[in-house]
């Protein structure tokens, strides 16, 4: 579970405005940092099923909310993935 600071600190990373929250750039954010987590539990706990079905769910996720900042506007869309670190 992602601490409520690690969450603010995952937006802050990319977030358009000041209260911004809900945009493509902040969830994609927030769950690469959820990613990053769960990914070091299952370092440990290799039987834990649910987590790494959670796991592939997230993935997915993040993956399409790329997709359709690439597809809707491709300048925010490299900003994000180099500001994350991402592969593509």
């Amino acid at each position: 579970m992602i601490s409520k600071d690690n969450k603010h600190k995952a937006i802050a990373l990319t977030q358009v405005s000041k209260n911004d929250v809900g945009s493509p750039q902040a969830q994609v954010s927030v769950l690469t940092a959820r990613i990053k987590e769960v990914t070091e539990h299952l370092k440990v706990n290799k039987h834990d099923f649910m987590a790494r079905r959670g796991l592939v769910q997230m993935v997915g996720k993040r993956k399409r909310l790329l997709k359709y900042l690439e597809r809707t506007d491709f300048e925010s869309y490299k900003k994000v993935v180099a500001a994350l670190g991402l592969r593509k």
